[in-house]
């Protein structure tokens, strides 16, 4: 039963020593283009008077926590008392979400805020859930209830986990366990649709039905036990965002839709580039795009967010290119970023389109350029069925501990097929011949000093940079190093039965 407006306190705690005093939470969060913040509605919200009593917690500054789009901001602070009793009270409402009110000893009381803004919170810091009286809100009534209620539930959950580790699949035990599991889960299930009927436009349900996860039962293989992780993980990933309400923005104000889009992507989608993107057309283009009045900060966040987590300078993804290229020229449209210029997407679409030419799986771009003796050599040229593209520059550090590297690997493998085509960049004509010369590089090696030759062919971040072409033609490897060719190579050759 997990819950996804969870919070870890010490991510909270670091993530306000990086903020300090900035109470505007669309500071708190990096974009891959910046623009202002379109802060949710304070329409008709009071002036807030939020009074928290924490019996046994300490004396000193309680800072009021925000959360945006998964960034943290401080919103507020007062000074609590030897009782532990703190008032935060101003003329401006705060945002409509989830607050945390973070003591001295990174004690954390979280709260649900909306147009209300006069409550009173009374707990016992040995209990806080247990003991929680509200006043004055429903939304915290309700919620600290529904947190109860998960309380108890929670020993005869763990009991059953514990207890399902040493049953054998399919045996009766293991079989009466599961029954006792979904039972419980029926029962939180009922539980929280009668608060749901009850309270239907409290801003707790519309928080609390989107952090609930799918309820997905009995995808069993032909045994009837044995469970069907591909078909239930394709079903639950289908139906993740089901109760999620797009068109409101209190949601980004609270742990529950970050926490959903990164458990989305990176933990429920297999972490190659066609399934990400994949994820991400099925979240934005079904599920978003056609949700009635959707909120377009949504599109923002979430198109930004998938785009920065597959940057390909961090991501350790193998051709994470793939998902910046197909991101960017699929959504950073003109008319679609609405928070950046025209500048700003011209930037993005062209990175995007010099990308584009050198993804894996499709056909590597021929280059013709120059050699050392001034006539033209072409890639295609070459016969051998592999063939290492090897990008360089003679200054840099990489390069130089790389490419004796390289050479060796030639020797070794060019009676196995494999050939090299040298491309140097950013040099000039001495240099670079004199470069060959120092480190015997014996295949065809060619230098434009215009890059026309290889613009928006073959993507170089930083060098030394290498792709490897199959007997196709075809992009199989790139963004390696040496020790890493001969898998590479190999693995395709296996595949088209060249060897054991």
């Amino acid at each position: 039963m997990k819950n996804y407006w969870y919070i870890s306190l010490l991510a909270m705690a670091l993530a306000l020593a990086a903020c300090g005093n900035d109470s505007n939470a669309g500071k708190a969060r990096a974009m891959i283009t910046t623009g202002a913040n379109n802060n949710a509605s304070t329409e008709g919200a009071e002036s807030p008077h939020i009074v928290i009593e924490l019996q046994g917690a300490p004396a000193g500054t309680v800072n009021l926590i925000g959360i945006f789009e998964g960034q943290y901001y401080k919103a507020d602070s007062a000074m609590a008392d030897a009782s532990g009793r703190v008032v935060f009270q101003r003329d401006e409402p705060y945002q409509p979400g989830m607050l945390f009110a973070l003591y001295p000893d990174r004690t954390t009381v979280q709260m649900l805020v909306d147009k209300d803004q006069t409550f009173t919170l009374k707990a016992d810091k040995s209990d806080l859930t247990g003991t929680m009286q509200v006043t004055g809100s429903l939304d915290n009534q309700l919620l600290y209830e529904s947190l109860r209620f998960d309380q108890q539930q929670q020993p005869d959950m763990a009991r059953i986990a514990r207890e399902l580790q040493n049953e054998t699949p399919g045996s009766p035990r293991y079989k009466q366990l599961i029954e006792e599991r979904y039972a419980l889960m029926d029962k939180r299930k009922a539980y929280l649709q009668e608060l749901f009927d009850k309270y239907p436009h409290s801003f707790f349900t519309t928080f609390k039905k989107a952090g609930q996860n799918p309820d997905i039962r009995y995808i069993t293989k032909a045994d009837g036990y044995t469970l069907d992780t591909a078909r239930y993980a394709w079903l639950y990933r289908r139906a993740f965002w089901d109760d999620v309400d797009f068109s409101d923005k209190r949601l980004l104000y609270t742990p529950v839709i970050s926490n959903k889009l990164k458990r989305y992507i990176t933990e429920l989608t297999p972490q190659n580039p066609d399934s990400i993107l994949n994820a991400a057309y099925y979240l934005v283009d079904e599920k978003l795009l056609k949700w009635p009045n959707y909120d377009p900060e949504y599109y923002k966040y979430f198109v930004n967010w998938i785009v920065l987590q597959y940057d390909p300078k961090e991501s350790t993804v193998m051709d994470s290119e793939k998902i910046f290229v197909r991101m960017i020229q699929k959504y950073f449209t003109y008319d679609r970023v609405f928070w950046a210029d025209s500048v700003e997407v011209y930037g993005l679409q062209q990175r995007a389109y010099e990308m584009s030419g050198s993804l894996l799986g499709q056909k590597g771009p021929n280059v013709t350029a120059p050699g050392p003796d001034g006539k033209m050599y072409s890639l295609y040229d070459l016969k051998a069925p592999y063939i290492i593209v090897y990008m360089y520059n003679p200054t840099c550090e990489h390069c130089a501990v790389e490419t004796p590297k390289l050479v060796k690997f030639y020797h070794e493998w060019k009676d196995r097929g494999v050939d090299v085509f040298g491309i140097a960049l950013d040099t000039n004509h001495d240099e670079w011949v004199q470069y060959i010369e120092k480190n015997h590089m014996p295949w065809v090696n060619v230098f434009d000093p215009t890059n026309r030759a290889i613009y928006a062919k073959y993507y170089v971040d930083i060098t030394p940079e290498m792709y490897v072409l199959n007997p196709d033609r075809i992009l199989i490897g790139k963004n390696l190093k040496t020790h890493q060719l001969p898998i590479i190579i190999e693995r395709d050759m296996k595949k088209r039965g060249l060897m054991k």
